[in-house]
Formats: structure tokens, C-alpha cells, sequence
């Protein structure tokens, strides 16, 4: 039977945990002895920061397991967990969940579609060094303390917020250091990209299809479309859809300079209309498909 965690504390009285504050909760799991699994339903915000995740963990359409230990976001309307079989086990590390009411209003709240990480996929869980873990850690005992010495009122309550932002802010320093190392040289997710393009044309597919989203290519890496997304920022300072219409439009040229009319070739990419290809193309290049054409004629 599934756990609707529609408040902060459903959890923490579901497996015995102190509760201190009617809308945040922090667990440490280490004080609590060996617990059962949960499949939790969301209705709140949650990091879970463990040394080691159940086997076969269920999150989102997902299944995720590292021994190593990592960092797990979870946002309203979320899955995460794993199904009662009976057995209890004992788990290290921390919980901090948080409702839509405690954040309401606040710098947090502005600040949420900064945080990509909480509709990222499982296996793009962050993944800690042991400095990170314990600068996580310290904050979240930090805020328990806070919960635990001072209870609801509004001068606590700001002080929590703030250290609720500020672990967000460290969350997202440590992903963007993740996504560094997975775009150094000898990492292939770029080279794989533009092959993913490549191989879309290529096949034709566009011709059914139409142009290639975002969405597609990252499906095509295994990548949720927002992680693939920071990833690509962080390493070429523009989006994917950006590059992906840089590359439409290099493709765009070459086929102009063979000699194809401006609506064979916008056929050609996949565009629904030539004058979306030459919107697109302006906006690129600062030139109609035919002013480009025009120019190299006389070079």
C-alpha cells in the first residue's frame, strides 16, 4: 500500500521519526534503527541524502541503486520508493522535506525554477564527494537544531527558509560540478548529441517527424530533458535547442549552396512551412535563406 506524503511530517510519523514543525521535517536516519520500505506519493518538496539507497529503488518511471550513496530529489506529484515486502533495514544519512505552504511567498519559491534537479530522473541523482556530503550533512542538522530549539514562529520560520535556500544553492554548485566532470575531454555526451542529430537526418526522420526536439535527443542519451538540458548549458554556454538549430541551419547552408530552392529545403529539414525555415534562419544568421544564397554567389 502506497504512503501519501501530503504533508511534511506523513513520513517522519510513518516510520517513527521526532516531528518539530507542522510544515518542514529532518530526519536522521541513523537514530532511528532499522525501518520498512515505503512506495511514497508526494505532495511536498524532499532531498534524501543517503550513504545507501535500497536496491531496485523505484523513482519516477524509474529504478535507481548506487552503493555509493548520492542525493535524491523529489517534488509534488512524485513516486519514490519501494514497494512493503516486510523487511526492515537500517539506513544512514538524512531527510529534508518541506511543503508548499512553508515556501509560499519566499525567496525559495522565486528561486524554484532555478533548481532543475527536483524533475530530474534517477539515475541523474547527484552524486557526492565526502566533502559535499558533509557540508549537506552540517546544514541539515543545522535546520533540525532550528526545529528542535524553536518550533513555528515567524523569526525561526525565516531562518529556516534561509537555510532551506541555501542547501539548494550548494545542491545546485555540486550538480554543476557533476555536470563539469561529465563534459570533460574523453567524455562523449556532446560528440553523441550531435551524432544523435546526424543519425535523425540521416534516417529520414525528420521527413515524418518534423524538426528534432529536445526532448527526443535526450530520450536518445538516456537523459531526462532537463538534466540533458544544464548539462549542454554548462558545457557550451548555450541550450540544446539552441545548438540544435545551429546545426538545422548549417545543414540549411550546404543544401542552399547545392543548389536547392528555399522551399526544397525547408521540406528537406523537416519545417512544417518555408516561412517557419526562414524566420528560424534570419534569426540565426541575420539573412533570408535567399540574401545567403545571393551573397556567397558572388564571393
Amino acid at each position: 500500500m502506497d504512503l501519501y506524503i501530503n504533508e511534511a511530517n506523513d513520513y517522519a510519523r510513518d516510520i517513527g521519526a521526532p516531528v518539530w514543525h507542522p510544515h518542514v521535517s529532518v530526519i536522521h536516519y541513523d537514530e532511528l534503527g532499522a525501518i520498512r520500505h515505503t512506495m511514497n506519493r508526494y505532495n511536498v518538496y524532499g532531498l534524501f541524502l543517503q550513504s545507501e539507497f535500497p536496491e531496485n529503488l523505484t523513482y519516477g518511471i524509474g529504478r535507481y541503486h548506487d552503493a555509493g550513496g548520492s542525493l535524491l530529489a523529489l517534488s509534488p506529484g512524485q513516486i519514490g520508493g519501494k514497494h512493503d515486502d516486510g523487511t526492515r533495514r537500517q539506513y544512514n544519512g538524512w531527510v529534508l522535506l518541506f511543503d508548499t505552504h512553508f515556501i509560499q511567498g519566499s525567496e525559495i519559491e522565486r528561486r524554484l525554477a532555478d533548481y532543475h534537479f527536483f524533475s530530474y530522473n534517477a539515475n541523474e541523482a547527484l552524486f557526492l564527494t565526502e566533502q559535499e556530503k558533509n557540508v549537506l550533512s552540517g546544514l541539515m542538522a543545522n535546520v533540525r537544531e532550528e526545529l528542535k530549539a524553536h518550533g513555528n514562529d515567524d523569526v525561526h520560520d525565516d531562518i529556516i527558509r534561509d537555510y532551506i535556500l541555501l542547501i539548494l544553492d550548494y545542491c545546485r554548485r555540486f550538480y554543476i560540478r557533476q555536470f563539469k566532470e561529465m563534459t570533460t575531454e574523453g567524455s562523449d555526451i556532446l560528440s553523441r548529441f550531435q551524432q544523435v542529430l546526424i543519425n535523425y537526418y540521416d534516417t529520414g526522420r525528420q521527413l515524418k517527424d518534423g524538426l528534432p526536439s529536445v526532448r527526443y535527443c535526450a530520450s536518445q542519451l538516456c537523459l531526462s530533458a532537463g538534466y540533458f538540458g544544464d548539462i549542454v548549458r554548462e558545457a557550451l554556454g548555450e541550450s540544446p535547442k539552441d545548438y540544435i538549430h545551429g546545426f538545422i541551419v548549417m545543414k540549411a547552408k550546404n543544401l542552399l549552396l547545392s543548389g536547392m530552392q528555399v522551399t526544397q529545403v525547408s521540406e528537406q529539414l523537416g519545417f512544417e512551412y518555408p516561412t517557419h525555415f526562414t524566420r528560424l534562419f534570419k534569426q540565426m544568421t541575420g539573412q533570408t535563406p535567399s540574401q545567403f544564397y545571393a551573397e556567397q554567389r558572388k564571393k
